[in-house]
């Protein structure tokens, strides 16, 4: 049996489990296992400025591409719980990701050695194991466990917490008998699938709500054969976003009460039946206001993990499996009803979906300066095609984006869903843009989020990875200030102060422009919105050109009120600005307005 130390076993598990990058930060009691990432070599390495932003880049690296496991590494201690907001994120989000960190060795953690946490425990709540493995030779089982667990019903992120001594102890494995575990995923029946189709049989007005699942699951193209066969309007959640492209004539918008479609709730309040796919029913999507999502309609819901069936609203009925499973017999029993005839005809119901799509539209086009986001994203759809991978986190900038902007295929619509930790959209993007270098990226950032890990910058400008990434610049906390509204405060969200080192910009403050040349990157600012369109078209010039991030600042009006509830109820959307009365108010809608 060959011989070798814990961590070069944990190495060459991860090649075998297909892992072929990972990020992270090195220090003393992580140095063995990257010794052997050396030393065994066949795992491309990016060094992190920030552990957390290590932990961000495998998240966006595992979203960019089906199949995909990003692994972050980071040393004892504080790197271990700068990875806890990577954690929680993945979790929240359904994404695997592997978590390694060092420890103290084993005879220490209880002697308040130096870097000595209890990151397991601390772990736990955000995680699907975390585990501090204590003996060598536990650690080819804890690695084979933890790709299985990461894969297997409801996709989670797993930490793996390795003592130094342990790291460093020889032990006798195999690599070229290892194999994976099988990965578990629970199977509708196909008695479950017709009596949730049963449903149709009885419904006038159908929807199907399409969520995250079925791009974990791989399954987009299913949702869409399914749709087709039974021509139901299809609403995607934020997380589902582009699991059907915008412009298929089944796409019937967005729900919700901040990132979501005029025309989108509108068909939602007048269905009477709704097919819930890989879904949560977050309270982004359904609000507050339960009795108005749920009254009037039926519910089935669709689901890999048991228990989300009824954490929300008890649905009529639930169905415990994998997305593509489902959506498989779905497609089974739809052509089987097609042919005999059996199928109701929602021809009617999905033709008034697309004319709400093609007269309840909000306007982008302004002409004003400071310039007003909307046109920002009306000037992104010209710039940037269908082949567009976008990344954003949150606040009024991601909800704007998610109200005007197009997205056209799965895992094109990377956003961090649930937990929308500020600072996570530059390392996400850097990973997205690793794991799949041939697709476009476009990142999207307020000035609040763009600063909190912006020495991230200095990573991709490292490594020589291009994207181009949007900043909107208020100087606001925009979402913070627009939520202070209703409370009749406007407290410690202003950011403006006047820079003494760039006047010019008078009270915008931070120099965006001069940190991110200072960090290796490109960056260009643009005020008057008739110019925006040629900034985005030279910085995907120059991203190509210099293989390295391109910013493109555009300076906002100070306040803004993007469209959504004062009351968190997706019946009471409050309108801010002037609505599209005219095709040239919304140039770039999917449909042109129908005046």
């Amino acid at each position: 049996m060959p011989r070798m130390t814990a961590a070069a076993a944990a190495v060459e598990i991860l090649k075998r489990e297909g892992v072929t990058n990972a990020f992270g930060v090195p220090g003393a009691a992580i140095n063995p296992f990257y010794r052997e990432l050396k030393n065994v070599g066949g795992i491309s390495h990016t060094l992190a400025r920030h552990v957390e932003g290590a932990s961000h880049m495998a998240e966006g690296y595992t979203r960019a591409k089906a199949g995909n496991i990003g692994v972050c590494i980071g040393t004892s201690g504080p790197a271990g719980t700068d990875m806890i907001t990577g954690l929680y994120s993945a979790i929240a989000d359904s994404i695997p990701i592997l978590c390694i960190t060092g420890q103290a060795p084993v005879s220490k953690l209880h002697k308040e050695d130096f870097q000595a946490v209890d990151i397991a425990s601390i772990a736990k709540p955000v995680t699907k194991a975390a585990t501090t493995v204590l003996e060598a030779a536990q650690v080819p089982g804890v690695f084979q466990q933890a790709f299985h667990l990461m894969r297997s019903g409801r996709p989670g992120p797993v930490l793996i917490d390795l003592p130094i001594d342990v790291q460093l102890t020889e032990i006798e494995f195999d690599p070229e008998t290892y194999e994976p575990l099988p990965v578990y995923k629970p199977q509708a029946t196909r008695a479950q699938a017709e009596k949730a189709l049963n449903f149709l049989l009885e419904s006038e007005r159908p929807l199907i709500v399409a969520g995250g699942g079925i791009i974990n699951a791989d399954a987009s193209d299913l949702l869409v054969e399914f749709a087709e066969l039974t021509n139901i309007p299809v609403i995607s959640t934020l997380m589902g976003w582009g699991t059907i492209p915008d412009d298929h004539e089944l796409a019937a918008g967005m729900v919700g009460v901040q990132t979501a479609h005029r025309y989108g709730n509108a068909t939602f309040l007048e269905s009477d039946f709704v097919l819930g796919i890989g879904n949560r029913w977050a309270n982004r999507h359904t609000g507050y206001n339960m009795e108005a999502y749920t009254k009037g309609r039926k519910f089935v819901h669709v689901d890999i993990e048991p228990t989300q069936i009824g954490k929300i609203f008890a649905p009529d009925y639930g169905i415990a499996s994998d997305a593509k499973v489902a959506l498989e017999l779905f497609v089974e029993i739809a052509r089987e009803w097609k042919a005999a005839g059996t199928l109701p005809d929602f021809s009617a119901w999905a033709a008034s979906a697309q004319e709400r799509k093609a007269t309840l539209q909000r306007r982008t086009h302004f002409d004003d300066i400071p310039m007003k986001p909307q046109r920002v994203y009306e000037e992104m759809n010209k710039a940037f095609g269908p082949e567009t991978r976008y990344v954003t986190t949150i606040g009024l900038s991601q909800i704007a984006a998610a109200q005007f902007l197009h997205v056209y295929k799965p895992r094109h619509w990377i956003n961090c869903g649930q937990a929308g930790p500020l600072g996570w959209t530059i390392p996400a993007a850097i990973g997205a843009a690793t794991a799949d270098p041939e697709t476009p990226v476009v990142a999207l950032s307020g000035d609040y989020d763009f600063q909190f890990m912006i020495e991230e910058l200095a990573v991709a400008a490292q490594h020589k990875v291009p994207y181009v990434h949007v900043l909107v610049n208020n100087a606001y906390l925009g979402l913070i200030r627009q939520a202070q509204g209703n409370l009749g405060i406007n407290f410690e969200v202003n950011l403006e102060f006047e820079n003494i080192n760039t006047p010019e910009i008078g009270v915008y403050g931070v120099d965006h422009v001069k940190v991110a040349e200072g960090l290796g990157v490109k960056a260009i600012r643009v005020e008057d919105p008739s110019k925006l369109g040629e900034a985005l078209e030279q910085a995907k010039k120059m991203a190509v050109e210099f293989q390295v991030p391109v910013v493109v600042e555009a300076i906002l009006e100070r306040i803004t009120n993007i469209a959504m509830s004062k009351t968190v109820d997706m019946s009471d959307v409050t309108e801010f600005e002037e609505l599209a009365t005219e095709p040239a108010h919304a140039p770039t809608a999917i449909k042109a307005l129908k005046v």
